[in-house]
């Protein structure tokens, strides 16, 4: 069994730092860069590029809303035209910064509030896919699985690739709880490693108060801002391998 391990980085601006990149990105096999929007400069952007590249990690753009005060992590209204320009001009902007540093781009994450978003609503799922098919064809979307997003990746005639998190409980119908709800954030490193290990071997992902939702995986997110990312990315990059899981980049 082969599987993605990805994590959000590239989100500090100016001389302010978001997390230890350089560890995470002994880590995974993907970095999803930060565009300007939610975090990030021009500066910022080029080092992690050329950091993903030294470790041998294959790099996608990760847009959101232009929200840095709130982290991305706040629904800012927007017409879902509006949110494609945005989108475009974020993944425009890592692909600059790309060229500048001689490193490929290879696909685009939305990030918080806005991959939340385009999880349920299909209006805004398209918005981020023809922003996406406008920018490249060639970029694969990865998305939260079994999302409206992935169903706009497929009608965008776009490579898409399924995303489950390894930090972050699950409601019934597959989407994340809510980050304000009680129990929203997994901090136990081995907690988490065991439900992707159970979601590796069944397919299905425990459901916060119980049960289980089925979900398809080709790609685990660990995110990189919280105080316990390193570890929790040791422990399962070390979880999955000692399980016999090879990790890999998706695209």
């Amino acid at each position: 069994m082969q599987i993605d391990l990805n994590s959000d980085l590239g989100e500090g601006f100016g001389p302010w730092a978001m997390g230890d990149d350089a560890a995470i990105l002994g880590c995974v096999t993907s970095a999803n860069i930060a565009c300007g929007g939610h975090a990030s400069d021009p500066d910022t952007m080029v080092a992690t590029l050329l950091l993903a590249q030294a470790k041998g990690v294959r790099v996608g753009a990760h847009p959101g809303y232009a929200d840095p005060l709130g982290f991305g992590r706040r629904v800012i209204p927007m017409t879902d035209a509006q949110i494609e320009r945005m989108v475009a001009v974020q993944i425009g902007a890592l692909m600059g910064a790309a060229a500048v540093a001689g490193v490929q781009v290879a696909y685009v994450k939305a990030h918080g509030a806005l991959a939340n978003l385009a999880a349920a609503n299909r209006g805004v799922a398209d918005a981020i896919a023809r922003a996406t098919r406008a920018v490249s064809r060639d970029l694969a979307l990865l998305a939260i699985s079994g999302t409206e997003l992935e169903a706009a990746a497929e009608a965008a005639g776009l490579t898409s690739f399924s995303e489950v998190f390894a930090d972050r409980a699950y409601q019934a119908n597959g989407q994340l709880v809510p980050r304000d709800q009680p129990g929203a954030m997994i901090t136990d490193a081995s907690a988490a490693t065991q439900r992707l290990l159970h979601l590796l071997d069944a397919g299905e992902m425990p459901v916060l108060g119980g049960g289980y939702v089925k979900l398809r995986a080709q790609s685990i997110c660990v995110h990189g801002d919280s105080p316990h990312a390193v570890a929790m990315a040791q422990s399962i990059r070390q979880g999955l391998a000692a399980a016999g899981v090879k990790l890999a980049a998706f695209v």
